[in-house]
């Protein structure tokens, strides 16, 4: 293990018998998300976060059409199966197509295509288990379903809530953006965990309004991704992008802001993103994308950085930050 860190702590999900580190690998740049990555520099990332004490490993068909899930699957196959969590996506299917597709950078001979049909959830889980090289998935989550509720609380969930009571998936959840749609489905089901992206961060605080509270109330643990809202919160300059998209005037400006007032303090802005994400009681784990071996570290680093409270205070004196957000 690297020697600027301990190991993240290890959280249950909801009242499953899966456990997550406080951090985890989200694994979507290793399907060649912007730019290619080298399957062998895949695999030193996974090693990178193994020994830095990660075990738990997302990833999800989308990510690379397939790619994804083939790069952890053999970076993970040496690790004994039961000393890490692996949480995959349901709600796509792949099929065949040639060249360049949607994000991915590395033709892989498919595209993922919308499928939240019950039979298709059973497609999609053993396509997934075959891609990984596994028997079982620790964590299944319907991905996406921002615009197809109705189809995925009566397709894909009840598929997966019989994998749930079969054994076969040890937590089910959701892996969404909008904060409202996963309330809706929330309310319609029985969920352990919902993973979350951008939601919850230094420029974004939308889900303390509904969901948060939801989530604490039914049991539900939060994985939070996105915490850097793709890109601003790590580097917060002119045509960063926010959420995916190019960042307008006034979140580069509040990022910019909050920055700033970091830097009083000495604190790096990727540190104060990760841990006051993490600081939530709702949140059970956060994820961390990377796609080489040093960002592993960085986020690591970031993760166990100390801030002193008084830069929580001036970013709540500001007006940067919610009221009532809890702080670490």
């Amino acid at each position: 293990m690297s020697a600027h860190h301990s190991a993240p702590p290890v959280r249950r999900l909801g009242s499953t018998d899966v456990a997550v580190t406080a951090v985890g690998l989200g694994c979507a740049p290793l399907g060649g998300l912007f730019a290619p990555v080298d399957p062998a520099v895949a695999t030193a990332t996974v090693d990178a976060a193994w020994d830095g004490g990660i075990r738990h490993f997302d990833t999800a068909p989308h990510y690379g059409a397939g790619l994804s899930e083939q790069r952890v699957g053999a970076a993970l196959a040496p690790r004994g199966r039961d000393g890490y969590a692996l949480s995959t996506k349901l709600g796509r299917v792949l099929v065949d197509h040639e060249g360049q597709w949607d994000l991915w950078a590395e033709p892989n001979g498919k595209r993922a295509e919308f499928d939240f049909s019950y039979r298709g959830a059973f497609a999609s889980y053993h396509s997934s288990l075959e891609r990984l090289g596994l028997g079982r998935i620790d964590i299944g989550l319907i991905h996406d379903a921002d615009d197809h509720r109705k189809e995925a609380v009566e397709g894909t969930y009840r598929a997966l809530a019989e994998l749930r009571a079969s054994g076969e998936v040890g937590a089910v959840g959701i892996g969404m953006n909008s904060t409202d749609a996963a309330a809706e489905i929330i309310e319609a089901t029985e969920l352990d965990v919902a993973l979350i992206a951008g939601r919850y961060t230094l420029l974004d605080q939308s889900a303390l309004d509904r969901l948060y509270p939801l989530c604490l109330d039914r049991g539900v643990s939060v994985i939070a991704a996105g915490v850097f809202n793709s890109g601003i919160l790590a580097d917060p300059k002119p045509g960063a992008t926010f959420n995916y998209a190019a960042a307008d005037p006034r979140m580069v400006a509040k990022a910019q802001a909050v920055a700033g007032i970091c830097d009083r303090h000495g604190v790096p802005l990727r540190a104060a993103a990760l841990q006051f994400t993490a600081a939530h009681p709702a949140v059970a784990s956060i994820l961390v994308g990377a796609r080489n071996p040093s960002e592993v570290d960085d986020a690591l680093a970031m993760y166990a950085h100390p801030i002193p409270g008084a830069l929580w205070h001036d970013l709540k004196a500001a007006g940067l930050l919610a009221e009532e957000a809890p702080v670490p």
